[in-house]
C-alpha cells in the first residue's frame, strides 16, 4: 500500500512529466520542485529536474521525440 506522500508524489510527478513532454521546461521544472517538496530524495524527479535545467539552457531540436541523449559519459 502506498503512503499519502507517495500518492501525492505520483500525481505531481505525472503532472510534471506531462509538461516536460510538451516542452514546457519552466513549468515542468516548477512541478518537479513541488514533487521534491513531498519526497525530497526521489531519484526520477531529481533526474528530470536536471534535464529541465539542461533543456532550458540548450533546447532540443524541433523534432525532439522525448528521448534524452547523453552528450558525455
Amino acid at each position: 500500500m502506498l503512503s499519502d506522500a507517495q500518492l501525492k508524489l505520483i500525481d505531481l510527478y505525472n503532472e510534471a512529466l506531462g509538461l516536460y513532454k510538451q516542452r514546457k521546461w519552466t513549468d515542468a521544472r516548477n512541478a518537479f520542485l513541488k514533487a521534491l517538496e513531498v519526497v525530497p530524495d526521489d531519484g526520477p524527479t531529481k533526474l528530470y529536474l536536471t534535464r529541465c535545467d539542461e533543456y532550458l539552457k540548450n533546447p532540443p531540436d524541433d523534432d525532439w521525440d522525448g528521448v534524452f541523449v547523453m552528450k558525455t559519459k
